[in-house]
């Protein structure tokens, strides 16, 4: 599959939340959807250590690697290192707010130098051959919405881009942490689907606030009662949906790309990622690591509470394997099937 078919569903990058376990697991849910690294920054890859930065397992593909940064020599230096690894995109970060970033110069600050951002993506355009996205606000701070995000997108288009992920919030610079920076700032959707109607050649998805696979699909059809615009975005990026009820992305091949496959369930998508697991443990990854990412996957199903403290609690004991997970999902299987009898039984 094209990577730009991949865009029509993506699982956002999320510091301390998309690393390599995280997505090797989500992939067992979803053979389509695109992944994302967490951010990256431009010197760190460069000068740290790449190997641990930025590995990751085959059974990912298709991976995006997200770069932090507005040195354009150094992004392009980080994006040629990162397509050696095998990734399939390079994006560029402007809409992280964290403090660190804005003293950075990077992230969402960058909203507010629309031509800094296209040299930066004109440089990592000519050092990779894969494709090279933006993922944006829709501005910051004080700026209106509708200058600051066209501005953006229009000056990296000039330059070649021409796939943006725009999450439909401003970030507030000043007076709000990270944290309420995803909630606090009010979504406009609207706009990021003018964007992509005055803007049809553009490829565009929409992050923010998205939480079912319901309200992807009415973003992704032209002919959804719920817009009544006649616009069809090109893709949705979900991005605490996904992580905290894992379980939606089992129905994301049939339901999002068309895939005449069955949907994956909790039980079959942990059979798929036991064998990450069994090597990652032979590796010397610890247990708590990759279990950590999974505790949402059996959310509303009976037995959930137990899945969860199961794997939280027994996890992270020294030497602690596969028994553990085994342990978690007996527990569900034993409340199914109390559930069950007391059904028949009434």
């Amino acid at each position: 599959m094209h990577i730009n078919q991949a865009h029509r569903l993506s699982i956002a990058p999320m510091m301390d939340w998309t690393d390599r376990h995280c997505r090797a697991f989500h992939r067992a849910l979803t053979t389509r959807a695109l992944l994302y690294t967490e951010m990256v920054t431009a010197p760190a890859v460069i000068h740290g250590d790449p190997e641990r930065l930025l590995a990751f397992d085959a059974v990912e593909h298709p991976v995006a690697l997200q770069l932090g940064g507005s040195d354009p020599r150094q992004l392009a230096e980080a994006a040629r290192i990162g397509v050696g690894f095998g990734y399939d995109e390079i994006n560029l970060n402007v809409g992280c707010p964290s403090d660190r970033v804005q003293s950075g110069r990077f992230g969402a600050c960058l909203m507010r130098e629309p031509e800094l951002v296209a040299d930066c993506m004109a440089a990592i355009r000519e050092a990779v051959d894969v494709p090279a996205t933006v993922k944006c606000r829709i501005g910051v701070d004080e700026q209106e919405p509708q200058d600051s995000l066209f501005a953006t997108v229009d000056a990296c288009a000039a330059v070649g881009v021409s796939v943006f992920i725009v999450h439909a919030r401003k970030a507030w610079l000043k007076g709000l942490s990270p944290k309420e920076n995803r909630d606090v700032p009010p979504l406009d959707y609207g706009l990021v689907r003018r964007l992509k109607r005055e803007r049809p050649h553009l490829s565009v998805s929409i992050n923010g606030g998205i939480g079912t696979l319901d309200e992807a699909e009415a973003h992704l059809d032209a002919d959804s009662p719920e817009w009544g615009d006649g616009v069809a975005l090109d893709g949705v990026m979900l991005g605490r949906a996904a992580y905290h009820d894992p379980a939606l992305l089992g129905q994301a091949d049939r339901r999002i790309f068309g895939a005449g496959t069955a949907d994956v369930n909790a039980f079959e998508a942990l059979e798929r990622y036991r064998p990450y697991l069994a090597a990652r443990l032979d590796a010397g990854v610890s247990l708590s690591a990759m279990t950590r990412h999974m505790l949402g996957l059996m959310h509303g199903r009976p037995g959930a509470r137990a899945f969860r403290r199961i794997l939280t609690v027994e996890a992270i004991r020294p030497g602690a394997g596969l028994e553990v997970l085994d342990r978690a999902l007996d527990a569900v299987r034993e409340a199914e099937a109390r559930r069950e009898r007391l059904v028949e039984a009434a």
